[in-house]
């Protein structure tokens, strides 16, 4: 099976290149100029126009818990695979499920219906597992639900593993409570990324998670302590490790447009990494959802609980490539933010990027980043 993409226009670092792409079967088979006309002749079974449109790596988003009017901790298939569909329809060709704090018994009924779906997919591959909790601190808990945070269990964690085997890549935790310094060596040693967030760790406690594991901050800024001159904070930890990146929701509320630029100026396009961190209401629009134990109400798209406290986003993996480059982050870099960081950190080799011998998970993207066309394992969608 061979496709053939002509036409396109793909980031190049500092500038934009007019290429053609010869696909066979799921892999980048060959990279040419447009203007060469190498593949004219070439025998194909699907061949794109891109329009000198932009094509980019199919994004990842780590860290994504609905879409669709679904929840994924709602114990269906439906509702991993309605989040599948919109991921790959809002620029997205993989994906972590995305847990919230939760019952034992919920978590488990998750992890059962993800491994149920791995391999049917209707539209995003899933990546994996994500577990946002449940060990995280109470007093930054946004919208996780109170009732089930606890501390960490390596018996209970056990039973967890026994249950997804090696679909678990990525934890969030916090690494001031008790026992959470043994968790982290026990997830590092099933290379398990391990990620902080919901979490009220001081400088020096972050610095010793750091150097205990933990390489990655979730949803950067939110549910963690701002920075301090006299208290720098788990922050301020993070930004100057060199081996620590970072997520960013980047929807215009999460994060100022100055910290998405600071973040990118520190960390650059290798630490940084863009997500979602979507609720249901992803796709719907505004109303009253169910979330996390909580009733959260979208208005002008912003997700909040009663307190005002905001709960996850609604924003889409093209919508926030898009504010990224409104804000000021380089293209190039917003696309490795949205595709070649997040398959690094999650040890994907031939995910992220448009070259030859990566898999041919392709978004063709107009002007104003909405998703033309969209290619999963080789295939057009």
């Amino acid at each position: 099976m061979k496709t053939l993409i002509q036409n396109v226009m793909i980031s190049k670092e500092d500038s934009l290149a007019l290429v053609d792409i010869l696909i066979e079967n799921e892999r980048i088979l060959a990279i040419e100029s447009s203007e060469a006309n190498t593949f004219s002749n070439e025998v194909v079974n699907h061949r794109i126009n891109g329009q000198k449109q932009l094509l980019i790596p199919g994004m990842i988003d780590v860290h994504i818990h609905g879409a669709n009017n679904f929840d994924m901790m709602d114990g269906t298939t439906k509702s991993i695979q309605e989040v599948s569909k919109k991921c790959l329809e809002t620029g997205s060709t993989g994906f972590l499920v995305t847990s919230v704090t939760s019952s034992l018994v919920a978590l488990l009924t998750m992890i059962d219906r993800t491994k149920e779906v791995i391999g049917h997919e209707i539209g995003a591959k899933i990546l994996g597992i994500h577990l946002e909790g449940p060990y995280l601190n109470i007093k930054r808990k946004g919208m996780q639900d109170p009732n089930y945070l606890r501390n960490p269990d390596l018996k209970e964690m056990d039973m967890i593993f026994e249950r997804a085997g090696d679909l678990i890549k990525m934890v969030t935790v916090a690494p001031e409570l008790p026992g959470c310094l043994e968790l982290i060596t026990y997830l590092k040693q099933k290379n398990v990324v391990v990620a902080i967030a919901h979490s009220d760790a001081t400088y020096e406690e972050a610095q010793v998670a750091f150097q205990q594991g933990a390489t990655h901050i979730t949803h950067c800024f939110n549910a963690m302590p701002s920075i301090h001159h006299r208290a720098p904070g788990l922050v301020t930890a993070a930004l100057e490790n060199d081996a620590v990146s970072v997520q960013a929701i980047v929807d215009g509320i999460h994060l100022h447009p100055g910290i998405v630029r600071l973040l990118h100026k520190i960390k650059g396009a290798d630490g940084m990494v863009l997500i979602t961190d979507a609720l249901q209401a992803m796709g719907v629009g505004d109303g009253v959802y169910e979330f996390g134990g909580h009733h959260v109400t979208v208005e002008n798209g912003v997700a909040r609980l009663n307190d005002g406290t905001l709960a996850s986003s609604t924003v889409t993996m093209n919508e926030a490539l898009k504010l990224s480059v409104e804000m000021g982050i380089p293209l190039d870099d917003a696309i490795k933010m949205g595709s070649t960081t997040p398959a690094t950190i999650l040890g994907e080799k031939k995910l992220g990027k448009i070259a030859v011998g990566y898999d041919a998970d392709l978004i063709l993207l107009d002007e104003e980043f909405k998703v033309v066309k969209t290619v999963l394992k080789g295939l057009v969608k």
